[in-house]
C-alpha cells in the first residue's frame, strides 16, 4: 500500500489556510469557493494551530447560537489536530480516520505543514491502486489488457 506522499504527488501540496483572526463567515466563504470541507488555521509563519471543518461549524457555532460574522475562527477551531507525515502509510491514515471519526489529516514534515489529505483522497487512492492490481492480473491471465 502507498504512502501519504503518493497522494500529495497526485493532488499537489496546495494548502488552504487562514489566520485565527479571520471570521468564521470568511472561512466558510473560502471553503465554499474552493469546494473543500476542511480549512487549516496557521499563524503568520505557517505553523499549524488548528483545523476547522464543516462539522465544527455545525457543532460549535450553529448549535450554540453564535454568529459566523461575529465569531473568529480561532475561537471554534479544533486545536492540535491529528497529523500525519508524508511517510505514513495510506492504511494507517484510513485506520486513524476511522478510529477517531475524522475526515481530514494535515500533513506535517519535520514541523512544516506540507499538505492535507481527506478521506476522499484516501478512498480514491485505494480504488486506483486496486484498479491497477486488477488490470495487472487480467494481463497476467489473458496476456493482454481488457
Amino acid at each position: 500500500m502507498g504512502k501519504v506522499r503518493n497522494i500529495l504527488q497526485g493532488k499537489g501540496n496546495v494548502v488552504f489556510s487562514v489566520a485565527p483572526t479571520v471570521t468564521v463567515y470568511k472561512a466558510i466563504e473560502l471553503m465554499s469557493l474552493k469546494n473543500i470541507g476542511g480549512l487549516l488555521i496557521t499563524d503568520a509563519y505557517g505553523k499549524l494551530l488548528g483545523i476547522f471543518t464543516e462539522r465544527d461549524y455545525a457543532r460549535k457555532l450553529i448549535l450554540k447560537g453564535k454568529s459566523s460574522k461575529d465569531t473568529l475562527i480561532g475561537e471554534i477551531m479544533t486545536e492540535n489536530p491529528v497529523t500525519v507525515s508524508p511517510d505514513n502509510s495510506i492504511e494507517d491514515c484510513m485506520k486513524t480516520m476511522t478510529n477517531r471519526f475524522i475526515r481530514h489529516l494535515p500533513v506535517v514534515d519535520d514541523g512544516e505543514l506540507v499538505g492535507m489529505i481527506s478521506i476522499g483522497d484516501v478512498v480514491r487512492y485505494i480504488m486506483d491502486e486496486q484498479r491497477g492490481i486488477i488490470e495487472d492480473l487480467e494481463f497476467y491471465i489473458t496476456g493482454h489488457h481488457q
